[in-house]
């Protein structure tokens, strides 16, 4: 499964789900870290090790329901995901957290194990946002809820840079993606260029042809969505207050910078793999400086 996308600040295997940064409010960290180790465990369930697809999807039924019991208030002495559970129960009693945006990020988590394994597609970008609604923006909202903000510019703000983030992700990542059957691009946006999920097949990484223009240019177009989705969200960097104001600039600079790699590439995500080093760091604090105050920042909220 493609990463998530971000909660505040890069950490390690969750390349696109950063966590409990020194930018954070210390009162905040332990939540969010509750919740990064709830989506990091279903991912690991999803996604590692080598049980079959029905077993992970059982697991994560299992998990599904120890949420429901933790969002009661509940930790089962049986649990098997205590060091999970346990802390996420104290902090949706502590901040109320919906439960629902949790149970989204594993039905997401199911849906992807469900279309690999039968080889499933995404008719059209519709489609494709529906699964980010699920994988990606429920992390914003999470993180809205937390400091208390709630109005529909700011969700919808926030789900704009989740999603375009989940889409950065994707085509980012083909190289790794097409060999474990893992395939997002629409089908619609494949059909205008004269491409078929079969297309992919013939140059795939370690296959003898290179891709052909079309997937190239394809890759193009994609990327040019995400961009527009991310300049759609990126007023918010100046609502949130302090800290996370500053932690979402980075977020937002961080995708856009996989973006320009992507551009470097000739948009050739399927031959190479771009990813953000630490020689970006100085362009990236550039850039998060020098990003454009469009409306006053939001008052932090009383606790």
């Amino acid at each position: 499964m493609s990463s998530p996308p971000h909660i505040a600040a890069p950490l390690a295997h969750y390349e696109n789900f950063p966590v409990a940064s020194w930018l954070c409010p210390p009162h905040l960290r332990p939540p969010i870290a509750a919740i990064y180790h709830f989506a990091r465990t279903a991912d690991d369930i999803a996604d590692e090790g080598d049980a079959s697809p029905g077993q992970r999807l059982a697991d994560l039924r299992a998990y599904r329901e120890e949420l429901a019991a933790a969002a009661r208030g509940q930790v089962a002495p049986s649990s098997r995901w205590p060091q999970v559970f346990g802390p996420l129960a104290h902090s949706i009693a502590q901040f109320k957290l919906p439960e629902q945006l949790l149970a989204d990020l594993l039905s997401a988590f199911m849906q992807d194990i469900e279309k690999t394994r039968d080889g499933g597609t995404y008719a059209d970008r519709a489609e494709l946002l529906d699964y980010c609604r699920r994988s990606a923006n429920p992390v914003g909202r999470l993180l809205l809820h937390l400091y208390g903000v709630n109005d529909a510019q700011a969700l919808a703000q926030s789900d704009a840079i989740c999603s375009a983030l989940q889409l950065i992700n994707f085509w980012q990542d083909p190289s790794v993606d097409l060999p474990r059957g893992r395939f997002y691009p629409p089908l619609a946006d494949c059909a205008r260029r004269g491409l078929a999920r079969e297309s992919f097949e013939a140059f795939m990484p370690l296959a003898e042809a290179p891709p052909p223009q079309e997937a190239i240019n394809l890759i193009a177009v994609e990327s040019a969505w995400a961009r527009e989705l991310m300049a759609e969200g990126a007023p918010l960097v100046h609502r949130l207050p302090g800290r996370a104001g500053w932690e979402l600039r980075f977020v937002v600079q961080g995708g856009l910078r996989i973006l320009d790699k992507i551009e470097d590439l000739g948009f050739d995500t399927f031959s190479q793999r771009p990813k953000i080093g630490k020689a970006d760091a100085p362009l990236l604090v550039w850039r998060a400086l020098r990003m454009r105050r469009q409306l006053r920042p939001m008052k932090a909220p009383l606790r």
